[in-house]
């Protein structure tokens, strides 16, 4: 912008400044800026920091208002003619990427032109000069407008009486009458219209009619305080009172937008049942922002506030559909399987229907990934006839995601639980709290303890969040936790859960959710019609056993789809009007090479290497234990490879040390046993492995590698090794034994004490596996070397 005119001017309150007759141009949304007053204002768009930018702190920059608040981008047409020079005192950053600027009025001015558009809005202006001396007129209309001020002050109890002797000392009727507008409960036009004022003392004149309102509107509260107070219920008392506020509203001629506001929310807030915690803090809330100016900064704080407290559902429920039949239909329909998940639920339910009050439990779906356990937090919303809602505690590391932030904080909000539930407007639904396991902890707290009152059934009728500050009733919802492990949940958390546990599919479960479920649902997205193409048995069953080695679905579902884009090419290019067809040679060359083929066989054609069993959070695998020899002099040392945890490295010491106690008996004389290396090496040394279960493992290559006896390839062993021989218990028998099914094993060998466990094997996989229980190692080796 080309520098103006340099003008020398005073302002009414005597100081002398030097300005141009262009400046930055500053558009603010509602406020008026008065010669004379300090007012912060929050700067966000480009070009109004541009144009705070180019005056700097205490530069001059003209502020005007917008005609529309909404305007993003005014133009000159789109302002106010009338604005105010002003000197920037303060800048400050915020946090929001914008600027707090703090600024003083200086001067009026007229806006005539914009002198430039870019980087900012510059503007070429009128200056008004204003008579610094009053004539015997404005005295006169002076005296009366500071009789009328000082009568308001005395009505008013919230004005300090010290305010008389201020406006008495001011030193003529501009500054009076810029403070005294500024100050008064006017609209934004009316406000503009002392702005554009230049005489002073038309502006008294203007204020005097104010100045009488104010003080009628004034004294009739007063003298309705005086009669309502004779009443002797206070309900009642209230309403007169503002019926006749209104009344004395409409009489003068328009209405006061904020009181209005506070009466639209009052009416809402009246409607809902509320607790009488909640009651009472809404009510001191309300009595807050009535008590504010329009242009208080903390109202759109307690309106956002109020306005939480009125879209909570106190109150709101849905009718539970406790119809077990249809329930049992549902869950049939959207799942394959889980016959204990869904008795259950089906458990639950009738529980419901016999005993309504009673608290709901809280259930945790434990499971590798795949398996539906979000999806059947959604059936089981549908079967019940509720709303469902979910949250991914994946990540999160703040306790306030849980418990929400105090509202002292800048843009606080409620927590989680809260949120979602005002989102689907009912204080009943099914609440999914997904991967539980995978919540952090930080210096901002730990949300798993937060949890805690959450996923209490005998506390959370009185949940509390920081941001509400009142408690919330949660015990009508029924909350659903799913994780892949329970390894990295607190005790005391998972103590107030109920473990159901969801394992892996097999192979006839896969079989039957890919030709139910997920073959016609790909097919539909992908645009063909399901009865169009014939799907052969043989087909799936490749793609479950050579193309998916997981314990869920997610994979199949990956593979199914691309075979539907495979037939979507093949329908474009050829519509062809016959079924299309679906088989293994299809799917083959389709999908490739089969990543998955059995290979316990070719890995064990040499002594030293042991097929183990593992389960871990996505399902049970096999891993194949390998140990080879290395001559030397001294102690004999054990090196350890594959990413061994410090569990498994110390069953491999114990397995070493019961070889060496029991050389004798096994027949082992190798020269190494005296002095020399043996490396036990787990391959896949990427992935990590710790645990007790490959104790015997260990235990079966290291004898295996001194003997020179070949273990059989398709045999396959888990279980925990004591230091007298003993194999003891471990965990995830069902899922190593599928693992070894999948995997070609024809035998395995589990502890004796497991035999109990067998129960949860499905029976295709017993009929088709030879197990041998066990009690020591000795049996093991018998078994295994030959």
């Amino acid at each position: 912008m080309d520098d103006g005119a340099v003008l020398k001017v005073k302002t009414t309150g005597g100081e002398t400044i030097l300005l141009n007759d262009q400046l930055p141009l500053l558009p603010v949304r509602d406020s008026v800026v008065f010669p004379g007053m300090t007012i912060p204002l929050a700067v966000g768009r480009p070009a109004s920091l541009a144009a705070l930018d180019a005056a700097g702190p205490e530069g001059l920059i003209l502020v005007a208002t917008q005609r529309d608040p909404e305007t993003e981008n005014p133009n000159l047409s789109e302002l106010h003619r009338w604005g105010c020079i002003s000197r920037v005192i303060r800048i400050v950053d915020t946090r929001a990427g914008g600027r707090q600027a703090v600024i003083i009025g200086l001067l009026r001015a007229e806006l005539l032109e914009i002198s430039s558009l870019n980087p900012y809005l510059g503007v070429r202006l009128n200056i008004i000069k204003e008579p610094r001396i009053d004539d015997e007129l404005a005295t006169e209309k002076r005296t009366k407008v500071l009789n009328l001020a000082h009568r308001v002050i005395d009505l008013r109890q919230d004005y300090p009486n010290e305010w008389k002797k201020g406006l008495t000392d001011l030193p003529n009727s501009a500054m009076l009458s810029d403070l005294i507008a500024s100050n008064l409960p006017l609209s934004t036009e009316e406000r503009i219209d002392f702005v554009s004022e230049e005489s002073p003392t038309k502006r008294l004149e203007k204020l005097m009619r104010h100045l009488e309102r104010e003080i009628t509107i004034v004294e009739t509260q007063n003298a309705l305080k005086t009669q309502a107070g004779r009443l002797e219920i206070s309900d009642i008392r209230e309403q007169l009172l503002r019926k006749r506020m209104r009344d004395i509203q409409n009489e003068i001629g328009g209405t006061d937008s904020s009181q209005s506001e506070v009466d639209e929310l009052r009416d809402r807030l009246g409607k809902l049942q509320l607790t009488d915690d909640a009651r009472d803090q809404s009510d001191r809330e309300l009595k807050r922002l009535a008590s504010l100016p329009s242009q208080a900064p903390e109202r759109h704080l307690i309106r956002n506030y109020l306005e939480c407290i009125i879209e909570l559902p106190w109150s709101t429920e849905t009718g539970d559909e406790l119809d077990l039949a249809e329930a049992r239909s549902v869950l049939e329909r959207d799942h394959y399987g889980i016959p204990k998940v869904k008795e259950r639920i089906l458990e639950y339910l009738a529980v419901q229907k016999l005993a309504p009050e009673a608290k709901a439990p809280i259930l945790c779906f434990v499971g590798p990934p795949g398996v539906g356990k979000t999806s059947l937090g959604k059936s089981i919303a549908e079967a019940m006839g509720r709303k469902f809602t979910r949250t991914s505690l994946g990540g999160v590391r703040d306790e306030a995601e849980i418990r929400g932030h105090r509202r002292t904080y800048v843009g606080s909000m409620p927590g989680r639980i809260l949120q979602n539930l005002r989102r689907i407007e009912f204080c009943n639904p099914v609440f999914l709290l997904d991967e539980i396991d995978k919540t952090g902890m930080d210096y901002r707290g730990d949300p798993a303890s937060a949890l805690l009152e959450v996923l209490d059934p005998e506390q959370n009728d009185s949940f509390c969040d920081h941001y509400l500050e009142v408690s919330f009733d949660l015990s009508k919802i029924l909350f659903i936790a799913t994780a892949n492990s329970l390894e990295t949940i607190p005790e005391a958390l998972l103590d107030r859960m109920e473990i159901i546990e969801l394992p892996g599919y097999t192979q006839p479960e896969k079989i039957e959710i890919v030709r139910r479920h997920l073959f016609p649902k790909q097919a539909a997205e992908h645009g063909l019609e399901p009865n169009s193409i014939n799907l052969k048995l043989e087909a799936i069953e490749t793609l479950v056993e050579e193309f998916t080695r997981e314990p869920g679905v997610r994979s199949a579902e990956r593979q199914i789809a691309a075979l539907m884009r495979k037939l979507a090419i093949k329908v474009v290019r050829e519509s062809p009007k016959t079924a299309l067809t679906v088989d293994s040679s299809f799917v083959k060359e389709s999908l490739g090479n089969p990543p998955h083929l059995p290979h316990t066989t070719e890995e064990t054609t040499q002594p030293g290497v042991i097929v183990g069993l593992a389960a871990t959070s996505h399902g049970g695998e096999i891993l194949f234990v390998e140990a080879t020899t290395a001559a030397g002099a001294g102690e004999v040392k054990l090196r350890l490879t594959g990413q061994l945890g410090e569990t498994m490295r110390e069953s491999a010491e114990t397995a070493l040390s019961w070889v060496r106690a029991n050389a004798k008996s096994l027949g082992l004389s190798s020269p190494v046993l005296s002095g020399g290396e043996i490396h036990v090496h787990v391959p896949e040394g990427a992935v990590p492995k710790d645990g007790p279960s490959a104790g015997v493992a260990l235990a079966s290559a290291i004898v295996s590698v001194l003997s020179g006896k070949k273990a059989s390839g398709t045999l396959a062993m888990t279980g925990e090794l004591s230091l007298r021989g003993r194999v003891l218990a471990v965990g995830g028998i069902k899922d190593k034994l599928m693992a070894a099914a999948r995997s070609g094993v024809k035998t395995v060998l589990i502890p004796r004490r497991n035999e109990k466990d067998l129960t949860e094997v499905p029976k295709y996989v017993r009929d088709s596996l030879s197990i041998i229980s066990v009690d020591g190692v000795s049996e093991v080796i018998d078994h295994a070397l030959h």
